[in-house]
């Protein structure tokens, strides 16, 4: 990695896969709202190891391992750079030394703050709108973050990186804060977009930050609606006798989201990746769609790959 010395007062935001894709969703919309470009790549190979093989059309492939990339927004009118560093996976072994390798380059980049973006799952119901509950290291950061509408979270602990991260970049002096969006926790296994708006919309407001919050506002009301036909169709199930798939059914093989896309899906997936390379604001609308056909997975290194800088 070849940091640079140049930003200015940069924060740095760190987002993993979790529950619900909160963080990870958030990182998305905020990185293709503002354009980023890649910035480096965390060398994780020794803390990944390879645990499947992908298949297609019958035809064994190895699996890849995870990657750990930073992104950076440049403010043009020089206030806040804002890195991002967005995990793909979160090592099973070595988190410590994992987190010790992205503070030690948030210092090399001079950063001033590390935030971390997580989930909350509650009891709320999916109708409701999302708290975000705010956890900081410092007495200092939690004061400034109580202005904004939110929560502290006076006991419990944060599961996964999101927490140690902070706690690492505290032992180097370095302070932060994580924000977590509430999501119900019925629902803890689908895509909640409407925590991923409401951690954005206090972020940026502290930061200071213009974003335009249309395509994730409306990705959560969509989510919010299916939740609703999901809630109505179990409340009409209730009491039903399950009945098993007969013989025929359970011989056939359910076909992959990606051979499931028609010609026009790949088509339209491609004029937007098309359209994204050109405007990278656009992003975020491509990113949607590979989400609602289940296939950012098959998808991701695109994806991820439009954010690179001419010529790397």
């Amino acid at each position: 990695m070849n940091p640079l010395t140049t930003l200015t007062h940069p924060w740095l935001i760190a987002v993993w896969p979790g529950i619900g894709n909160v963080a990870i969703n958030a990182g998305f919309y905020l990185m293709s709202k503002l354009g980023m470009s890649v910035l480096s790549e965390l060398q994780t190979s020794s803390l990944f190891d390879i645990e499947h093989v992908e298949v297609q059309k019958g035809i064994l492939h190895t699996g890849r391992r995870p990657r750990s990339r930073f992104f950076l927004y440049s403010d043009p009118e020089k206030k806040r750079d804002i890195v991002l560093f967005l995990g793909e996976g979160q090592p099973p072994l070595g988190k410590y030394q994992y987190c010790q390798s992205i503070v030690e380059y948030a210092q090399k980049l001079k950063v001033e703050r590390i935030y971390t973006f997580a989930a909350m799952a509650t009891q709320m119901h999916p109708e409701h709108p999302s708290k975000v509950f705010i956890a900081a290291t410092n007495e200092e950061t939690l004061d400034e973050l109580q202005t904004q509408d939110v929560q502290v979270l006076e006991d419990g602990h944060i599961g996964g990186l999101n927490g140690l991260l902070l706690g690492v970049a505290a032992e180097k002096g370095l302070h932060g804060a994580c924000l977590l969006g509430e999501m119900p926790h019925i629902f803890s296994q689908l895509p909640f977009p409407k925590a991923s708006q409401a951690i954005l919309e206090v972020f940026t407001t502290f930061t200071k930050l213009e974003i335009d919050f249309t395509e994730l506002a409306e990705q959560a009301r969509l989510m919010d609606e299916q939740l609703g036909e999901i809630l109505s169709q179990v409340e009409d199930k209730l009491g039903q006798t399950f009945t098993p798939p007969d013989d025929e059914e359970r011989a056939q093989q359910p076909l992959t989201a990606l051979e499931k896309l028609t010609e026009d899906d790949r088509r339209r997936l491609d004029q937007l990746f098309v359209q994204a390379k050109s405007d990278r604001k656009k992003a975020f609308e491509l990113k949607q769609e590979l989400d609602r056909l289940a296939v950012f997975k098959d998808y991701e290194d695109r994806f991820l790959d439009l954010f690179k800088k001419s010529g790397l």
